[in-house]
């Protein structure tokens, strides 16, 4: 089965669907990517906050994938915004991967609260850019207003924008100022850590393609353009979150999923976030 990808707005393609490692305990990590390269993800989303680079690292020493098959994100945890710092931690990420260079580099968080502001951060994944050391840049959890602050005072436009994103929260607002600048969406927590999976819609809908809840969504996002990347350590779930390319949404379908949309978050608010980790 091939992934589609996208073309970000720098030409770099990304597969649109990929597998995230948040919350993979870090002894676990390297088991559960190398199943997720055995399936036939090629898309691997960590983030230093998250603890297991290294794994994530090793998965692919060992997979015997070659270097160009995959695309490889990975994310600036929250207490490097300072442009010294950022430099630095981006440099301690090309070592637990031990990769010369990364396919995506994040910052991870806003932090609008603190005293660094995140322009500065920004202009320190610039330079890393610049450098080839990553091949695309690219911001998460950026509300329209951070967002377009890195446009308007930054030099490179962020590839893309990785935000929550699921039939409770569907973020078209947000999602549209990402278009209008050219860059492109991802979703995390895309099945909102299951609370969508019962909602009669989506079990209905699920039933008359003879597909699981959890397919019909992530398939929902494909049809609306995100890039989306599932978590589990269950090699039949990985599998499962894989098999969503040989069936088709109707656009009444796509409709009935958007028309849940709460604006219900199952993670902190960017605009009020401002964790340090210690």
């Amino acid at each position: 089965m091939t992934v589609p990808t996208i073309a970000l707005n720098n030409g770099v393609e990304i597969p649109q669907l990929g597998f995230g490692v948040y919350q993979v305990p870090p002894e676990e990590t390297k088991g559960a990517t190398l199943t997720a390269f055995e399936v036939g993800y090629r898309h691997i989303d960590t983030a230093q906050m998250d603890g297991n680079e290294e794994g994530v690292g090793q998965a692919i020493k060992e997979s015997g994938l070659a270097r160009d098959e995959m695309f490889v994100t990975s994310k600036l945890n929250n207490g490097f915004h300072a442009h010294d710092d950022a430099l630095a931690a981006f440099d301690g990420t090309l070592e637990r991967l031990d990769l010369e260079k990364v396919d995506l580099f994040l910052i991870h968080w806003p932090l609008p609260g603190i005293d660094v502001d995140f322009v500065e951060t920004w202009k320190a994944l610039e330079e890393i850019y610049a450098s080839g050391r990553a091949r695309s840049i690219g911001v998460s959890n950026f509300q329209a207003t951070h967002l377009r602050r890195i446009v308007q005072e930054g030099d490179v436009v962020p590839a893309v924008n990785q935000i929550e994103v699921h039939p409770y929260l569907t973020q078209d607002e947000l999602r549209a100022v990402n278009a209008e600048h050219g860059v492109a969406t991802e979703a995390w927590s895309p099945i909102a850590q299951g609370l969508v999976l019962d909602n009669p819609v989506i079990t209905g809908i699920a039933t008359e393609h003879g597909k699981t809840p959890a397919q019909v969504v992530l398939r929902w996002h494909v049809q609306r353009g995100d890039i989306v990347f599932p978590k589990s350590v269950t090699r039949e779930r990985v599998q499962e979150n894989f098999e969503i390319f040989d069936f088709e949404l109707s656009p009444s379908e796509i409709g009935f999923i958007s028309a849940l949309n709460k604006d219900e978050r199952t993670g902190p608010n960017p605009d009020e976030f401002n964790y340090i980790p210690s």
